[in-house]
């Protein structure tokens, strides 16, 4: 069955944030189906560099494809927590990037394959890998994991209040038979929920949860950010678009953090120029138009926010 065509959310504000220059090198740290980046390379002169970098093998496909017609296009495999070993991998020196993006979760063409098991929506194997690969799959993880650890994961990463009843249908049910497909799951999760929420499917915060956890998404969130700040060049931006309170949490504090310098003593005085700041804050928190919206329902729960590294060189490429 083929995929949609996936729809990059906040695309606009994204590249005027990114404020992309013709002979710039810049990554995008999360191709999916390149919707980001065949727009940044439309901004780029033939001597612009743009580096793709993506976890899933099906995206990293498309991204190769580019790369063989378009010269300025490096494809790296692997998840962007890797982030710093990726870009050695191919001679990126630190402090040369002009500008980074993270689009983060799951893409379309994922949700809309019934084959990588993350759509309660399309019953298929229940999968949720990034990376098929490597890892367990959910319904691996799930034929053994402590009815405790299942109730923290779902409440946590799903934000779900009814995780006990949750959890505990799905330890009594796989007593009796293993999850394998996704409607399973979904049909297990649908009969604990007492009150349903109009307008959305009762597993949807539990699927959320489980493909965050097995994919270890906020953990690969918090490795990276450091990283790419450092990985930036003087003047070179980063962009974090997410679609999840938790993941928006963790960009936020960092964004705060490096902004605000060397730590010291609250009653110290302290001036500006000696905080030592890595980063400085671009503009507010960006969510989308009414109209985006409407015309890409996916886009409604995404905020993107943005910083520009602070202080030293740029390197000469």
């Amino acid at each position: 069955m083929p995929t949609k065509k996936h729809v990059p959310v906040l695309l606009e504000q994204t590249l005027r944030l990114l404020r992309i220059k013709e002979d710039g090198l810049y990554v995008d740290a999360t191709f999916g189906r390149g919707g980001h980046s065949s727009e940044i390379l439309k901004r780029l002169s033939p001597q612009g560099q743009l580096i793709v970098i993506d976890r899933d093998p099906e995206a990293i496909d498309a991204a190769r494809a580019l790369s063989n017609n378009d010269a300025r296009v490096s494809a790296v495999a692997g998840a962007f927590a890797d982030l710093g070993d990726l870009l050695d991998s191919i001679d990126v020196p630190s402090g040369s990037i002009d500008g980074m993006l993270f689009d983060l979760g799951v893409s379309s063409p994922q949700l809309d394959d019934a084959h990588r098991g993350f759509s309660f929506m399309r019953d298929g194997p229940l999968d949720m890998r990034m990376d098929p690969d490597n890892g367990q799959s959910v319904a691996e993880w799930i034929s053994q994991v402590t009815e405790r650890e299942l109730v923290t994961v779902i409440a946590r990463l799903g934000e779900e209040k009814f995780s006990r009843r949750i959890a505990r249908a799905i330890v009594a049910r796989r007593s009796t038979a293993a999850f394998e497909t996704t409607a399973d799951l979904a049909s297990v999760v649908d009969a604990a929920v007492p009150f349903k929420e109009p307008g959305r499917h009762p597993a949807t915060k539990t699927f959320q949860a489980l493909r965050m956890y097995i994919n270890d998404e906020l953990g690969q969130l918090e490795r990276v950010l450091p990283v790419a700040v450092d990985r930036l060049a003087a003047g070179g931006r980063l962009v974090v678009i997410s679609f999840h309170s938790l993941e928006d949490r963790i960009v936020k504090r960092f964004f705060r953090d490096a902004s605000r310098g060397d730590p010291h003593p609250p009653d110290m005085p302290v001036r500006a120029d000696e905080l030592n700041p890595d980063v400085r804050k671009i503009g507010k928190l960006v969510r989308p138009t009414i109209a985006e919206t409407e015309d890409n329902p996916r886009a409604r729960s995404s905020r993107l926010r943005c910083v520009e590294k602070i202080g030293g060189e740029a390197c000469v490429q």
